[in-house]
């Protein structure tokens, strides 16, 4: 069965499940398999459950299943799936922002979303959905109604973009930014840069839009031979589209933007908007989002509006206030660029008290030590009056600031000592678990 057949087979039962203990009657279970589950041994129990067909690549039961139309065999079923979802996007014609990075792509996928939410139907990427199974499950979630799509695109191995931008077919594109992250799989900087352009190259073969980021050296030396380019930054260059700056952050960021164009000799009117975020880090994302949707039509006090009123739930950039605390929340993800900007943009905040409560940088590999070294370093120079260090990367590392070994650990001190009236930063890696003490300060 070829993959538009199978495509029929989906239009049949327009619903598939990954997920023996989830099977909606009449849909269709895809049994993946990776190192340590196989779901190909789900797949009878799927049928049970209500299940139409099975897309597997082994019968784990030859003699009864061999003759059962039901049981459909492929040599990949994870490409199988991916053929799928590229298949059903192929139905399709509507503009698809592809978006990947370092760090803030979530929180640029978001706000990108709310801004086009303004004037379009939006389907975007929910929660972390951005690898080579939430990708596929996003763009089965295309239908008629929506008139845009929002794609984020996750990695963490050289090709991981590539094969992502394949199956979602993006219409045009950004990259938020490339850092010094999951080196373990990239190998080095240049492999994060030579995986996250990927991007960049499908959308320089299909000469589609990019919006890039005007100030950020990296990204400019990726773009040669790009076809249609949109500009955003902070720093004066002319050929910037949408320009933006940080008026304070006391503790949200507040900022300005306006339009410029340099060949007409024409500027628009500062506008200033007050945002529910943490962190000048931030006006990048936020410069992004604002690029996308002048570029879609959007009015300028839509765009405002969406800025103004997007509030983070998703432990990035989220302040907390508590009884005893206030807490500055980015406990999804760390990397250094990404913690060396949290640290940087705590020290500016214009607030008394601040205690800072770190895990680890995980998938660093040989450059974790040195990198886990100049976190401290900078620590030592941020001034802040209480520093807690968790995890065993921070363990290895030369100060004076207290250590943990785990989340356990922690959460013992802080029902020892219960720290009162603090701004306190929380960021690691998720594995570190710093998401669980929020609740406990």
């Amino acid at each position: 069965m070829d993959i538009k057949e199978l495509y029929k087979l989906y239009l049949a039962h327009p619903c598939i499940t990954t997920d023996s203990r989830e099977c909606p009657k009449d849909s269709i279970f895809l049994a993946l398999k990776g190192a340590s589950f196989d779901g190909n041994r789900f797949a009878q129990a799927a049928l049970e459950k209500g299940c139409a067909y099975a897309i597997v690549s082994e019968l784990t039961n030859p003699e009864t299943q061999k003759d059962d139309c039901r049981y459909i065999l492929v040599n990949d079923t994870l490409q199988t799936f991916k053929d799928l979802a590229r298949e059903h996007r192929c139905h399709f014609d509507l503009p698809i922002i592809g978006i990947t990075g370092t760090n803030g792509k979530t929180t640029t996928k978001e706000l990108t979303k709310a801004v086009l939410a303004e004037c379009y139907n939006v389907m975007a990427t929910e929660g972390n959905f951005n690898n080579d199974i939430g990708v596929p499950k996003t763009l089965f979630r295309l239908n008629e109604d929506y008139d845009i799509a929002v794609v984020e695109m996750g990695a963490s191995h050289p090709g991981d973009i590539k094969t992502l931008v394949e199956t979602a077919e993006p219409t045009c594109g950004l990259i938020t930014n490339v850092g010094r992250a999951h080196l373990q799989g990239f190998g080095s900087f240049e492999g994060v840069c030579h995986t996250k352009g990927e991007l960049y190259d499908y959308l320089r073969q299909h000469e589609c839009p990019v919006f890039v980021n005007r100030d950020n050296e990296h990204l400019m030396a990726m773009t040669e031979g790009l076809a249609d380019i949109y500009y955003y930054g902070q720093s004066s260059n002319p050929d910037i589209l949408i320009h933006g700056e940080v008026l304070s952050c006391a503790p949200f960021l507040k900022f300005r933007w306006r339009e410029q164009d340099s060949d007409a000799g024409y500027a628009s009117e500062w506008m200033e908007v007050q945002t529910n975020l943490i962190g000048a880090y931030n006006l990048d994302n936020i410069l992004a989002a604002i690029t996308v949707g002048y570029v879609n039509n959007v009015p300028f006090e839509l765009i405002n509006k969406a800025i103004a009123n997007y509030t983070p739930t998703n432990n990035r950039s989220q302040m907390t206030v508590t009884d005893h605390n206030h807490l500055v929340v980015d406990a999804y993800n760390a990397n250094p660029s990404s913690m060396q900007a949290a640290i940087d943009n705590f020290k500016l905040m214009d607030v008394p008290a601040k205690m800072a409560i770190l895990g680890d940088m995980r998938e660093l590999g040989d450059a974790s030590a040195e990198e886990h070294q100049k976190v401290v370093e900078q620590l030592k120079q941020a001034g802040f009056q209480q520093v807690w260090l968790v995890g065993e990367e921070f363990a290895k590392t030369e100060c004076s600031f207290k250590k943990f070994h785990d989340i356990e650990e922690v959460k013992a001190a802080i029902a020892a000592q219960q720290p009162q009236d603090m701004y306190i930063l929380i960021k690691g890696s998720n594995g570190i678990k710093l998401f669980q003490l929020p609740e406990l300060l």
